[in-house]
């Protein structure tokens, strides 16, 4: 049975949002799939992905659906998730189509695969037969919430653009 569900973000989680942004900011984290969450004051700046993304990335723009993983049995937020569609030249070669994070005080317990899996059904609605991640080499834990997911390691990459701690980039593919 499925212990989380990943909802579209809306104002009913808006001090959630907040909270996981301080949390995620107090732990040093980097905001993978946060849709920019780092980078703003307040829900009502975050929630409005398109423009403010667009004003940032400008040609290097590129849509992504946003969902943040509820758990079920509290409704709260544990970890944030998006999928870009379609790649960029940065995302194919660095990003990929999917970013999450959880929650620092809500990881080892199985969510980041748990999100990875209900995600791959909403890619393959928009059309994808297959899905590209990213991680750092050193991201143990990431790698085995890919791998677990069907991932297959495609090759390793130098990180010329300074998104590891490692300095290599590993991309799985996932087949949907």
């Amino acid at each position: 049975m499925c212990k989380i569900l990943l909802v579209r973000p809306s104002k009913q989680y808006a001090d959630q949002v907040m909270s996981y942004k301080e949390e995620m900011s107090q732990n040093g984290d980097s905001f993978d799939g946060c849709a920019g969450l780092e980078n703003v004051q307040s829900f009502e700046e975050w929630i409005d992905f398109e423009a403010r993304l667009k004003a940032k990335y400008k040609d290097g723009y590129v849509p992504s659906e946003v969902f943040l993983a509820i758990r079920k049995k509290d409704n709260y937020v544990i970890g944030m998730i998006d999928f870009r569609h379609p790649l960029s030249d940065f995302l194919f070669n660095f990003g990929g189509n999917i970013g999450y994070s959880v929650r620092p005080s809500e990881r080892q317990k199985g969510y980041a695969s748990e999100m990875l899996r209900l995600i791959l059904p909403i890619c393959h609605e928009f059309g994808e037969s297959k899905v590209l991640l990213t991680c750092d080499k050193k991201n143990e834990a990431s790698q085995k919430t890919i791998v677990r997911n069907g991932g297959v390691l495609e090759k390793e990459i130098p990180d010329t653009v300074g998104l590891s701690e490692s300095g290599i980039i590993q991309r799985y593919w996932i087949s949907i």
